[in-house]
């Protein structure tokens, strides 16, 4: 798999401020949506965890990769369970964002639960539920055939 291409630090700066305007131009000009910086962190990780949901929506409007891993593991949803932004966990998780993944060893849930955050864990909980049902009846057929 080959590495992603390297996130300079003034676009860093400006995922961790959320200027979004700044970012887009930089994107528009070039800038890899998913461009990593030395721990692994993407554009979408650093507003994210930033609490920069106006940035957040426009790097997910760029197709940034929603469950892209910094060096430990984390997604940005790992971070957003932790920070306890529930505007910007709904955004990950309308986009596609893995509720359940894992985070080095730990899952989002973990980290809302050791930060003391109950409505991201309940938002968690309620996204995991919707998605463990099967939809199809192949699903379902599917299901009971692994049992």
């Amino acid at each position: 798999m080959a590495a992603s291409p390297f996130l300079p630090e003034d676009a860093a700066e400006l995922a961790r401020k959320g200027d979004t305007a700044g970012l887009a131009a930089l994107l528009k000009d070039g800038l890899a949506v998913d461009a990593q910086d030395a721990k692994g962190n993407t554009l979408l990780m650093l507003a994210s965890y930033h609490g920069k949901a106006e940035t957040v929506a426009m790097l997910l409007k760029a197709r940034a990769t929603i469950d892209l891993r910094n060096a430990k593991g984390q997604t940005p949803l790992g971070g957003v369970a932790f920070k306890g932004y529930v505007d910007i966990a709904t955004l990950l998780l309308d986009a596609g964002a893995d509720p359940v993944a894992d985070q080095g060893g730990s899952t989002p849930a973990d980290f809302a639960t050791l930060a003391g955050k109950a409505e991201i864990l309940a938002l968690l909980q309620a996204r995991r539920d919707q998605a463990a049902k099967p939809t199809r009846w192949f699903s379902k057929l599917i299901g009971w055939v692994r049992k």
